[in-house]
């Protein structure tokens, strides 16, 4: 059923003997899952958004990591889409979310200066009754304010019940929460949710960004998102940067932002306060 679900909706696949393997490894991961969130086992790994221009750190994304006792350091794609399935990503959403605002205000209250931290959302999540009200008690809880959290959602989550979505992201943003469209470019062709829902940001899909130097449709592509978010007057984020060649073209097109392994791969928190620090120290020098 798994494998079927993977391959894409109306399909069927027969049973052969590696699904059983695939199958009892699913298991496995499932039940150790449920341990790791009694047994404190999740870590946040912080990646920077810095400005093209000047490298200044003008944001962070919050990136959840798995130290699995007997595997090491597990990363998200290798276990949230099972966590989705079985209904845990609520459990570990929150987690998340409540981590990754305690820690914002905890650098501001170490005297770091305030920045905008953005948390990944799944559709799970966003779906679930009472998440507004889960992200309202988190920031009372926290003592982080809502202009200093960013959450993140895909285009397939934003457009799988439109009306719901609206009402919903309306709430977040009264409430002062910025919105971002992550992974931009790659689900809908529908530009109209654009204009119907209140987005802040648009963030760039690596894969564009690993091509743009490369193949000039994509960079066509690129230029397109970038103008097209400018005119709605959405901040542009670049992701995946990895060369100079690429931020250069980026600059070129007046994309402001960007993150990446060129700037910085994700830390952990205190290395992140350091590197904060280091690049605050050497903006005061320049």
């Amino acid at each position: 059923m798994y494998h079927a679900k993977e391959s894409g909706r109306n399909n069927f696949q027969f049973f052969k003997a590696d699904m059983n393997v695939k199958a009892v490894e699913r298991q496995s991961v499932e039940g150790s899952l449920r341990r790791a969130l009694e047994r404190q086992e999740f870590l946040l790994h912080y990646q920077p958004k810095v400005n093209l221009d000047t490298g200044e750190i003008t944001g962070v994304e919050a990136l959840i990591r798995w130290q699995q006792p007997d595997r090491g350091l597990v990363l998200p794609s290798q276990f949230v889409p099972i966590a989705e399935d079985c209904g845990l990503i609520i459990q570990i959403g929150h987690w998340v979310l409540r981590e990754a605002c305690r820690q914002a205000r905890a650098w501001q209250n170490a005297g770091l200066p305030p920045l905008p931290i953005a948390v990944n959302v799944s559709a799970v999540e966003f779906r679930e009754k009472g998440f507004v009200e889960g992200v309202r008690a988190i920031l009372s809880e926290t003592g982080l304010e809502a202009r200093y959290l960013e959450l993140e959602l895909t285009e397939g989550v934003l457009m799988e019940d439109a009306e719901s979505t609206a009402s919903v992201l309306q709430e977040l943003k009264r409430m002062g929460v910025h919105l971002a469209v992550d992974d931009f470019g790659t689900g809908y062709s529908s530009l109209s949710y654009l204009r119907q829902f209140p987005i802040d940001v648009l963030k760039i899909d690596q894969s564009f960004v690993h091509q743009i130097t490369a193949d000039p449709n994509v960079s066509s592509i690129v230029s397109a998102i970038i103008h097209m978010g400018k005119s709605l007057n959405h901040a542009v984020i670049a992701e995946g940067i990895e060369t100079q060649e690429q931020r250069a073209y980026l600059q070129t097109q007046r994309c402001a932002e960007g993150q990446g392994f060129l700037f910085s791969r994700p830390l952990g928190a205190a290395q992140f306060a350091h590197l904060l620090e280091m690049t605050i120290r050497n903006t005061v020098v320049h």
